[in-house]
């Protein structure tokens, strides 16, 4: 990709973002937030994970 169509891509992008009602664009970011894996999935891996959600469940 050259640098022409790389500033034409981000340009485009920056301007559907913007052009976008607020209230839109804070659902989406919420959104994206939810759907991404905890931190301790996505640093360490599953059995930390389970051994975490299984410390903070006898917590409760």
């Amino acid at each position: 990709m050259k640098t022409n169509d790389y500033v034409k891509y981000m340009t485009q992008t920056f301007v559907k973002y913007i052009d976008q009602p607020k209230e839109e664009r804070v659902r989406h970011k919420q959104e994206r937030r939810e759907a991404k894996a905890a931190f301790w999935y996505r640093w360490f891996g599953i059995m930390p994970y389970i051994l975490y959600s299984e410390v903070k469940k006898r917590k409760k």
